[in-house]
């Protein structure tokens, strides 16, 4: 091979070389939250396969992840007016649910996930529904009230800073979206739509998620 041709060849297979690599750093790497099968969410896998078996009935539309990533650290409002955010509850396996007054199908289902924070609630699970209200802001907590929805604590977001994270994160368009997320901040699964949370098929699906029968 002739010297210039030979030079040209080195340089052809060093170019080949530096884009085989990124391209491996890029297909194994995480940007923002992407899946993370290898990192911090590798034992959140086993929340997976032991939902996987209970998605059916009142709660099949559950979309369980392939594989597991760090959830969004969502920033809204607390109980107490302060800002507070999904990495503060980090600790417990969260149910969080998006809903407004003006979703009917959000407010069917807010008694239903009521009870099951009646039932479940507690140091190892939560659900978090957060009010995406942006107007008049004295109606969600009113018509929480109104219709005896007492063990929910109120989370909202009148910024509306919540929403438009939710949908790039998970592809849902519309209201209500439900989010799974284990007590290590992984997010497993992802609901587009109301479910009958109270159910016993939605009660299996957290027990597992959970990895426990202690609650029935």
């Amino acid at each position: 091979m002739r010297p210039g041709r030979l030079a040209a060849f080195a340089v052809g297979a060093a170019l080949v070389t530096v884009l085989g690599a990124g391209l491996a750093l890029y297909g194994t790497g995480r940007g923002g939250n992407g899946p993370d099968a290898a990192g911090p969410c590798a034992g959140a896998a086993a929340a997976i396969a032991r939902a996987a078996p209970h998605a059916r009935g009142e709660v099949a539309a559950m979309q369980l992840l392939d594989t597991p990533k760090t959830a969004l650290d969502l920033v809204f409002k607390g109980p107490d007016g302060a800002e507070t955010s999904l990495a503060a509850l980090k600790g417990r396996a969260l149910l969080v649910n998006l809903w407004a007054t003006w979703c009917a199908p959000c407010k069917a289902e807010m008694p239903a996930l009521d009870r099951l924070e009646a039932e479940f609630g507690g140091p190892a699970f939560q659900v978090v529904a957060i009010n995406l209200d942006t107007r008049n802001l004295d109606r969600p907590p009113a018509w929480m009230r109104d219709n005896g929805i007492a063990r929910l604590a109120y989370y909202a977001d009148p910024g509306g800073r919540v929403l438009p994270a939710v949908q790039r994160d998970t592809g849902s368009t519309g209201l209500p979206t439900t989010i799974l997320i284990d007590a290590g901040g992984c997010e497993i699964g992802v609901m587009k739509g109301p479910a009958e949370w109270s159910s016993e098929d939605a009660k299996r699906l957290i027990r597992a998620v959970l990895g426990s029968d202690a609650k029935s």
